[in-house]
């Protein structure tokens, strides 16, 4: 911000000069006039970088990736796109360092942290979020999820599950250990852990017995 100048605002750099002036600001004209005209080439090169991405999206079919079933807008992290460009709120975002694993999703299959993640990184590729798990509740993680009642605040569980459901994907009966070793990266702050190994076991007793009817 330059004397109240926000991000965005174009003002000539006359006005801005006088506006400067005006608050008593005794920086020499040169000065502020190189600085001025830096910003404002700083503010067309991003212009411009938007537009050739948006035309590169346009001559890709507007594809970038696939949420759950839906194509978002243009977006930073993937995080922000699928809370805010998307609206699927389970996905959380917790620490903004991949530490925590509140924000897990699936990436092609694949477990990957959201909050850090770049778009980039998912252009042409299936992201599945919590909602996308299972439509009503009927996935072996999330029914056993409920019996056992893991959640105490419940905002790190949909991190949780996401997890979870990568470890049974791979490894269809897990161990005290396995499972201790694959959910490392998800922190509960209420301590649940013992009920969420708990609801992982049972999770995989009733995707053994589902595929054995």
């Amino acid at each position: 911000m330059i004397g109240q100048l926000r991000y965005g605002e174009h003002r000539s750099i006359p006005e801005i000069h006088q506006r400067l002036e005006s608050r008593g600001v005794g920086i020499a004209q040169r000065t502020v006039g190189d600085l001025l005209e830096r910003y404002e080439e700083l503010v067309a090169l991003h212009l411009a970088d938007e537009e050739r991405l948006q035309e590169r999206l346009r001559r890709q079919g507007q594809v970038i990736l696939a949420i759950d079933g839906m194509q978002p807008d243009v977006g930073h992290e993937v995080l922000w796109v699928i809370r805010d460009s998307v609206g699927l709120t389970g996905t959380k975002f917790g620490c903004g360092m991949a530490l925590c694993g509140a924000c897990t999703v699936h990436l092609d299959g694949k477990a990957i942290r959201s909050c850090v993640s770049p778009l980039s990184r998912a252009v042409g590729k299936h992201v599945t979020t919590i909602e996308g798990l299972s439509k009503d509740l009927s996935h072996p993680l999330q029914r056993a999820w409920i019996e056992i009642d893991v959640p105490q605040c419940g905002y790190c569980q949909s991190g949780q599950i996401m997890s979870a459901a990568i470890l049974l994907k791979e490894n269809s009966k897990p161990t005290d250990k396995d499972i201790d070793e694959a959910m490392s990266g998800n922190i509960c702050r209420c301590g649940t852990y013992s009920r969420i190994r708990r609801a992982i076991h049972r999770a995989a007793e009733m995707a053994a017995e589902k595929r054995s009817s």
